[in-house]
Parts: C-alpha cells; sequence; structure tokens
C-alpha cells in the first residue's frame, strides 16, 4: 500500500538574482539557487547566513511577562522558597528542565526537579505533582515545555499556596492560566520577534533574562547551549532566526565540549564525538534520551543531563541505552501489528460494540482518509513512534491508541501540509485532553467517543485535504551532474548547517546513471542499498551511495539499467575516515530502457 512519491523540483529563483549572487559570492550557480530558495538574495543576507553571530540573538525581555518571571524568581532566591522545575518527558521538557535546574542551582540548594509519569500523571502539569508540592513544602513552580493550557490545575496551584511561572511554546487558547508569569512566543499579545522556539529555548531566554539582569556574561550560560540544540532538532521546530543561531553555536558546543550525559550518549550511540550534525541528534542522540520517558521515567533524562561525573553519566546512559533497546523492540513489533490491521481495514467507521468486541487483538478504526488504529494492549511509550512508521507506510494523518489509566490515549502524526491540530481541535468535545502542534499531536478520550472521533476525523481530512496532499513528495532543490561534485562545492554546502525545518537539507537529481556493478544488499534484513553510481558523462569517478529501505530495485540496477536518484549529500565518518557520501532519497527507473 505504499504510495509512489511524487518528485516536485522547487522554483529555482529570479535568474538575474541567482547569476549577481553567484558572483558577488563566487559560488557555483546551484549553490546561489539554494540560497535564493532560502530567502539569501544579497550579499549581506548571505554573509549572516553563512556566519551566524550571537549578536543576532533578541534581548529576552521582549517577551510578554519576562520582567515578572524575573522579579518573581529574584524573590524566591532572596526569601529562599523552595522552587520545583517542572517539565514534560520527552527530549524537549527533560532539557528544559535540565539547563534551567543547572543555571539556578547556582544561586539555591532550595531548588528541585519533578518530570510527570507518562502512563501515571500523563502530559503536562498534574494535580497529583501540584499536592506532591504544596507537601513538600514548595511555593514557586517553573512549567517548561508544558503549562499554557493548564487554567484549572494554575488555580488549584494557587489554592495550595504555589505561584506558576509558565514557559511553554505551544498554541494557547483564548484564555491564559493566571500565574504569575506566562512566557511563550505564541501568546496572540506577545510581540517577541520569534515565535518558534522549543519549550528549551523559552527556557534558555529566561535565563539568559536573569543572566542579563545580574550582570552575568553571556559566556557563563553559552554551555548549556548543547543542551538547546538537542531540543532544537528533536523537537522539530524551525532552523531559522534566532533557532539557526542557537543551533549553531548549540552544535559548536556539543562538538567541543558536551555535557558528560551528552557525551555518554554519543558514544553509545557510536558516533564521532567532534563530528555531531542536528541528524545525529535527530536519529540517534534524542530518541536514546526520549527512551527514558517511554519505557521507563524522564527522571533518569534529567539525571543523566544534569550528571556530574563521568562514571554516573556512563552508569545512567547505559540504562537508558538498555531502555532505548527495549523501546526499539517494541516499536518493531507494534508496528508490525498496526500495519496488518491497516491493510485489512475494510470499512466503514465500527460501532462501539463491534470496537470493544475486537479491541483486544487490535482494531484498524479508519482507513480510507485517516489512519486510526487502536489496541488496549499496546505499549504507551512508543504509539508516537509507530503512528510516524504507518504515516511513512500509508501516507495519511495518522493517531495510534492505546488505553492508560482507564483512558483511551495515543500520538497522532500529519503528513506535509496537512494541519493536525486544528482536525484534532474539531473533535475537542470529544476528548478530556489534547495538545500538540501543526504536524504532532497527543490525546486522551473515553472508549465511548471512538467511533465518533473517528467518523469526525475522516470527514475533517476528507473535506480538508486533496490527492495532492494525501501523497508523498520529495521536494528537489536543483538538478546537479556528478562532476559539480567538487571539494570546494562540498565545503560550501556544509556552511549551510544546521540543516532542519525552514533550511532543509538540500535534495538534488541526477538523471541517467548506472551502478558500477558494486552494488550490494545491506543491513540485518537486505532491506538497504550500498551503490557506487557513475554518470555517462564521468564514467570513472563513482560516488558511493547508500539508499535506506529500497532494496526493491536491487535487481533491475543490478542488470546494469538506468535509473533517476534524489539525494542529499553528506560526510560519512568511518574510523575517523571522512567521505563524501550520497543519502539516496528515493530511486526511479528510467522509462527509456529497451
Amino acid at each position: 500500500m505504499t504510495k509512489e512519491i511524487q518528485w516536485k523540483k522547487l522554483p529555482q529563483g529570479d535568474p538575474a538574482v541567482v547569476s549577481r549572487l553567484s558572483s558577488e559570492l563566487g559560488i557555483d550557480s546551484v549553490l546561489a539557487t539554494l540560497l535564493v530558495q532560502r530567502g539569501v538574495t544579497t550579499f549581506e543576507e548571505a554573509r549572516e547566513f553563512f556566519r551566524p553571530s550571537l549578536s543576532g540573538l533578541h534581548d529576552p525581555f521582549l517577551m510578554k511577562d519576562m520582567d515578572k518571571a524575573v522579579a518573581r524568581m529574584e524573590k524566591a532566591l532572596a526569601n529562599r522558597e523552595k522552587i520545583l522545575i517542572y517539565g514534560d518527558y520527552d527530549v524537549d521538557g527533560t532539557t528544559a528542565v535540565s539547563l534551567v535546574l543547572s543555571f539556578f542551582q547556582r544561586y539555591t540548594s532550595n531548588i528541585d526537579f519533578y518530570i510527570p509519569d507518562r502512563y501515571d500523571e500523563g502530559y503536562g502539569l498534574s494535580y497529583k505533582s501540584i499536592d506532591w508540592a504544596a507537601e513538600n513544602g514548595f511555593s514557586l513552580i517553573v512549567t517548561l515545555d508544558c503549562g499554557i493550557k493548564a487554567i484549572e490545575k494554575t488555580r488549584y496551584a494557587a489554592s495550595k499556596g504555589i505561584d506558576l511561572i509558565i514557559c511553554d511554546h505551544h498554541l494557547p487558547d483564548t484564555e491564559l492560566p493566571a500565574a504569575v508569569a506566562v512566557l511563550d512566543p505564541k501568546r496572540e499579545d506577545c510581540h517577541y520577534p520569534y515565535d518558534d522556539l522549543s519549550g528549551c529555548g523559552v527556557g534558555f531566554k529566561f535565563v539568559q533574562a536573569y543572566a542579563q539582569s545580574h550582570d552575568v556574561p553571556f559566556e557563563e550560560i553559552s554551555p548549556y547551549l548543547d543542551l538547546l540544540v538537542v531540543s532544537i532538532a528533536s523537537d522539530l521546530v524551525g532552523v531559522t532566526g534566532e533557532n539557526r543561531i542557537l543551533a549553531h553555536f548549540g552544535l559548536k558546543q556539543l562538538n567541543e565540549n558536551p555535557r558528560k550525559g551528552l557525551l555518554a550518549m554519543i558514544n553509545l550511540s557510536g558516533l564521532d564525538p567532534k563530528h555531531i550534525s542536528i541528524d545525529d541528534i535527530v536519529f540517534k542522540i534524542g530518541p536514546r534520551i526520549n527512551a527514558a520517558g517511554r519505557m521507563e521515567s524522564g527522571r533518569l533524562a534529567v539525571e543523566l543531563l544534569t550528571a556530574q561525573t563521568d562514571a554516573e553519566a556512563i552508569r545512567i546512559g547505559e540504562e537508558i541505552n538498555q531502555h532505548n533497546n527495549d523501546r526499539k523492540a517494541a516499536d518493531r513489533s507494534i508496528t508490525e501489528e498496526a500495519k496488518a490491521l491497516v491493510e485489512a481495514f475494510e470499512g466503514p467507521v465500527p460501532s462501539l460494540s463491534v470496537l470493544q468486541e475486537k479491541a483486544s487483538s487490535g482494531i484498524c478504526l479508519a482507513g480510507e482518509n485517516a489512519t486510526i488504529v487502536y489496541n488496549p494492549g499496546w505499549h504507551k511509550g512508543v504509539v508516537g513512534i509507530v503512528a510516524s512508521r504507518l504515516v511513512e507506510a500509508f501516507y495519511r494523518p495518522t493517531v495510534v491508541l492505546t488505553r492508560s489509566g482507564g483512558m483511551v490515549t495515543g500520538s497522532a502524526r500529519s503528513v506535509h501540509g496537512f494541519d493536525l491540530y486544528e482536525a484534532i481541535d474539531s473533535c475537542s468535545d470529544l476528548l478530556e485532553n489534547f495538545g500538540g502542534h501543526l504536524y504532532a499531536a497527543g490525546l486522551t478520550l473515553k472508549e465511548e467517543n471512538l467511533p465518533a472521533f473517528c467518523a469526525r476525523m475522516e470527514a475533517f481530512i476528507a473535506t480538508h485535504t486533496t490527492p495532492t496532499t494525501l501523497t508523498p513528495v520529495v521536494d528537489i532543490d536543483a538538478d546537479l551532474s556528478f562532476t559539480g561534485i567538487t571539494p570546494k562545492f562540498f565545503r560550501i554546502l556544509k556552511q549551510f548547517q544546521p540543516f532542519g525545518p525552514g533550511n532543509p537539507l538540500p535534495i538534488f537529481r541526477t538523471e541517467n546513471v548506472y551502478d558500477n556493478g558494486n552494488g550490494r544488499r545491506v543491513g540485518a534484513d537486505g532491506s538497504h542499498l550500498k551503490l557506487e553510481l557513475i554518470e555517462e558523462t564521468s564514467p570513472y569517478h563513482p560516488i558511493a551511495a547508500i539508499a535506506f529501505n529500497q532494496a526493491e530495485y536491487f535487481q533491475y540496477i543490478k542488470e546494469g539499467n538506468p535509473i533517476d536518484v534524489c539525494y542529499s549529500i553528506v560526510e560519512n565518518y568511518y574510523r575517523g575516515i571522512a567521505n563524501i557520501q550520497l543519502r539516496i532519497r528515493d530511486i526511479k527507473e528510467r522509462e527509456d530502457v529497451i
């Protein structure tokens, strides 16, 4: 059922602007095209793009309520109040807690942290945590990566004599919590110049504001940027504007002098400690940190990221790494079960009685416009990952549900161009709780509301998508000949980093290429291809390529047939040696083969 990927070449920009920029910068016209596509059209803009500067960071006091947040923290420190740093159990939340906790531990020992239990408390600020804080004498809670919708819980905390400083980056509702300060650049009345910060990013701006108002040099808080770049990469926020600056210097810190916990993760991931990229965070480091909250407790992640000794970091890192191995096993098993359910779906949305009859062995509730699957026995910690796998397989907005705490709960993932949050919000009257972003969300509801939820999601998606929306697309930045991949070209291309949303890793297309005969299937199950590709115009200079999960083309390629490829150019490190490698995104058999 995997859909064929469509290739779409992006606009190439005004030829006159591309030509001028190419000449002024002394770079290849393809590279100049990439700059124009990213909104860089002048020499000065290019210099700023290629040379991010900390001077480009915004004044944190431009964020609404920042003055109130700093004043309340000053009061708490002066009066030796007990302060609780509270954050979600994912990478963004645990890095944020680690960052803010580490900074304010410089000023007080009356500080602790709290990560809610994914299974017992769920996402966000919990009543259980407020009760715990009250019982243990805390009078100030700083929430990170959550809290923007905690209206009733903020009132409850106030009734217990606890003030809240909320640091969040999720979309707020019309009503804001009555906290002492609500830091969220997405507030309608907040005019902060950049609104796509991660939750950890908002926490960093809070730390920056406090440091700035107390004459703490920026150099003393810049070591925390290794935590921040991990959150930026893992939470998939835009790598543009202020985030690009923070990510650039965060990667510098991560590569040159990472904290002990992150170094442990780097080593356990088998990465080169001096050549860590955004991709390495997304695919290696982030999932391992996430595994703590998915499989056991997010507290482990904070303990890792605040570890003070190598021995402590290694011990906790190895424990988290084992959780990650367990997570991968659960992920594989549940993904296969879910795929089978989707492939067997015949529709329509089942009634409640049918749902309850079949749920114990798993059931697909929608499979035409949306993919919605439910099994009360699935591990709650991996349903988000499984949802992403199902989007890859079937390319539809997807919801994967299980049961926890007497409720149906799960995660949703979207396809490019479809606002999943809006779709779920349209069903809010059927939900107990939900939250998230444009492309990812979490939700909780009663089982009796499931059929109505599924029917409404199907109808909403049907009226808000087109066949084009539900067709996977690879956006191709430019056509490129292999002869153009010179050392100078690649050296400049690397300066486009850090890559991410808003500044994606460029994708190129080269047509009519062949494998030189050394191509082979690789991977434990032989599902990947390792190729050495040649172009007719330069047949004596093969270029190494890796094509993940595309082994179905092996026989065709082995027979010497030509192919068209779209790919990114990456640097592959093996035993300390760096080599250029094509990471193939898709392969097309040529129609002119006889």
